[in-house]
């Protein structure tokens, strides 16, 4: 049976057993927390709050006992942390991994030494229907269509394998993906199982950093997306005192993780062995390509459903708390930094901060093998005085970065007032339109019903991500590019479709199914003041 209804945009999965279908149809199977509890009446509503974060590192080289929240400072730091979002079945009204979360948030310095209980067959269930449908299969050939088929017991047996110790994790299997540069990135696509135990030990470890991690850490996290990020970094730069910015990126990040740091730095909160063990078993579990094993000494694969946590974890010790710590003690101006994942943007009010803090960051990362990518991270003259000071010196207009899909320009309101532009990186741009030409081409002789109504998919996407304030000509000239690629693709249908596919009669056919370009998304001062409330 298929439930109709979601949670979020996650899709209900399917079941086996009569009692979850009474609760399916019944409305409440996932309005329940994944330890099976459901929420009461009386929840309230979370209020976002200024906390500190005291994690008690004294163990980490040159990280302090206590650190502070964001935003302690009136000239230095990012907005304050907000609470999380309550998605993931209502995650915080929950007796148990709500209690997780109240405990990691009372106890900076406390080590949780039994958390694989709450990893119930509920959980695991729950974690099963957030996984993609269409995913490619890892290793096991397994999908996820044909592991619902008996979804419950096969929950059941998985769940006292965990709990027995009997879990294996299989290897990643291998597959390469092409980057906009033209280079391919690795990817490990795990078997269908390990996902869903990742899935639902991510759910209970996320309880407690998310109340450890900081303000200016936004890449995937509960209730903060790449949007929150930008905005943050838009307010920051528009708002605070900033003339340099620099850009960088970890050089092969998910790949160069030391596997000794991350066991320390994760065991300062976890000291449950049989979680230790789990995270051990995935990091040791190697990679699989063209039916070749190799083992994995460093690193984690890149797509596993762990991997962004584990990420998050090791660089909110290695960056995170010691740059909210040399900030505080050694920056002379503003700074401020969003950290999304392995990229992250840092603005320095003073060039000599900038510099200073760039040689500190190359010795602080090789202690923990990891080396900025030499290629892209820069230090470039940006803000509200750049275009004046380079024009003095006869340096040409100020230079840009790209973050998260756009590229960031020094500009003016139309009233003279500094801003920053925000338009769609144009190489990206280019490579959709590529895939959009090669997509059309397969479905040249499909019905216009159904390339239509797939196309119109595509475009929405797109727009849903880069419609925001300013980037018009970009979804203008995507639109446009989008136009003249399916009525080519239609004209290509027949030696006579030329004729008879005139721009009159194709805009019909385009009104009727692909939107037009507008701008979706607020101003980002103020989604962010929403987001983050004095």
């Amino acid at each position: 049976m298929r439930g109709n209804s979601q949670h979020g945009n996650r899709e209900i999965p399917e079941f086996s057993s009569q009692e979850d279908r009474r609760e399916e149809r019944s409305g409440k199977a996932y309005r329940q927390s994944p330890d099976g509890h459901a929420p009461g009446k009386s929840d309230g509503l979370v209020v976002p709050k200024i906390r500190a974060n005291k994690p008690g590192m004294a163990a980490i080289p040159d990280v302090p006992e206590a650190e502070s929240a964001e935003g302690r400072g009136p000239t230095k730091g990012n907005a304050p942390e907000t609470t999380a979002s309550r998605t993931q079945s209502r995650i915080g009204a929950s007796s148990g991994l709500g209690g997780v979360r109240e405990a990691a948030r009372r106890d900076r310095k406390m080590r949780f030494t039994a958390l694989l209980h709450h990893v119930t067959p509920f959980l695991l269930r729950w974690s099963y229907a957030q996984l993609r449908r269409n995913a490619a299969p890892g290793i096991d050939g397994m999908t996820w269509r044909e592991y619902g088929s008996d979804l419950e017991e096969r929950t059941n047996t998985l769940h006292d394998r965990i709990h027995r110790g009997t879990y294996r994790a299989q290897p990643s299997k291998r597959a390469w993906i092409p980057k906009a540069d033209g280079r391919q990135r690795p990817l490990g696509i795990a078997a269908l199982e390990d996902k869903i135990v990742q899935y639902a030990v991510k759910t209970v470890l996320e309880q407690i950093y998310e109340e450890d991690f900081l303000g200016f850490s936004y890449g995937s996290r509960l209730g903060r997306g790449a949007h929150d990020a930008l905005d943050a970094l838009w307010v920051g730069l528009t708002g605070r005192k900033v003339n340099w910015v620099l850009d960088a990126d970890i050089r092969g990040f998910f790949d160069a993780i030391d596997h000794r740091w991350l066991a320390k730095f994760i065991e300062h909160r976890i000291g449950d062995r049989r979680v230790l063990r789990l995270i051990q078993k995935w990091l040791k579990a190697g990679v699989s390509e063209q039916g070749q094993w190799s083992a994995s000494d460093v690193g984690t694969p890149q797509g596993a459903v762990i991997s962004p946590l584990l990420a998050n974890v090791f660089l909110h010790y290695v960056f995170d708390l010691w740059v909210q710590q040399w900030r505080e003690k050694h920056a002379r101006g503003d700074v401020i930094v969003v950290r999304y994942v392995d990229d992250f943007v840092m603005g320095f009010q003073h060039q000599e901060d900038a510099t200073r803090f760039l040689r500190d960051l190359r010795e602080r990362f090789a202690r923990f093998q990891l080396e900025l990518h030499p290629e892209k991270t820069r230090l470039i003259e940006f803000g509200r005085y750049a275009a004046e000071r380079r024009s003095g010196r006869g340096a040409g207009k100020p230079e840009t970065f790209n973050f998260l899909g756009f590229t960031h320009i020094s500009g003016k309101t139309r009233r003279g007032a500094f801003t920053v532009q925000r338009r769609s990186i144009a190489k990206r741009m280019r490579v959709k339109l590529r895939e959009i030409k090669a997509q059309l081409a397969r479905f040249r002789h499909e019905l216009l019903s159904k390339v239509g109504s797939w196309l119109r998919a595509v475009v929405q996407g797109w727009y849903r991500y880069h419609a925001v304030p300013g980037n018009y000509p970009k979804l203008d000239q995507f639109s446009t590019a989008v136009d003249r690629l399916w009525l080519r693709a239609i004209r290509r249908r027949s030696q006579r479709g030329r004729r008879r596919w005139t721009w009159q009669r194709f805009h019909t056919l385009a009104r009727r199914w692909l939107p037009t370009p507008r701008i979706l998304h607020p101003y980002p001062d103020k989604r962010f003041a929403v987001a983050h409330p004095r």
